[in-house]
């Protein structure tokens, strides 16, 4: 079943409106640096995160805020564009909405708070990943699937050559 632009732009919807939603959660339920333990590798916690990944400029006097603001806006409307062009497709365009999905939502944050809400906290030991939130998930399982199709494009061209050749 082929997918048009609308159920595209849903599905980013989507991701925002769950994004929103378990941030609104842990924020009824933590206070700012509270952590509940939920496995022995996985706790809840309630962060404010000024910067982009892993803080990257997170120390910095609020700049910050605007830049990220503004290139999730760039990003998005590149996005959009090549979602209207691939929306026929699986795999981009599933991509490119769970990345504008993810976007909306930390840049709703950035809007409200001045900072990202991250709370899911995985770590072994004294040794953790930076917490983060659906919206980052959807990101990062967005450029994935990016660079899973670049390389089944990649894989069909070499085996079309060949054939060719």
């Amino acid at each position: 079943m082929k997918l048009r632009l609308g159920s595209w732009i849903g599905l980013s919807a989507f991701v925002v409106l769950a994004d929103q939603w378990t941030k609104h959660l842990v924020r009824g339920a933590l206070r700012n640096g509270e952590v509940i333990p939920v496995t022995s590798f996985f706790d809840l916690v309630l962060a404010f995160n000024p910067g982009a990944a892993f803080s990257f400029l997170a120390d910095q006097a609020g700049w910050q805020r605007w830049f990220f603001v503004g290139l999730a806006a760039l990003i998005c409307g590149w996005l959009l564009r090549l979602l209207a062009q691939h929306q026929h497709e699986k795999l981009l365009p599933l991509a490119f909405s769970l990345i504008i999905g993810g976007a909306i939502g930390n840049v709703i944050d950035r809007f409200v708070f001045g900072a990202v809400v991250d709370f899911l906290y995985f770590h072994i030991g004294a040794y953790g990943w930076p917490a983060f939130n659906v919206a980052d998930s959807a990101i990062c399982g967005g450029v994935g699937l990016m660079i899973y199709a670049q390389l089944q494009d990649a894989r069909a061209a070499s085996t079309q050559e060949k054939k060719h050749s």
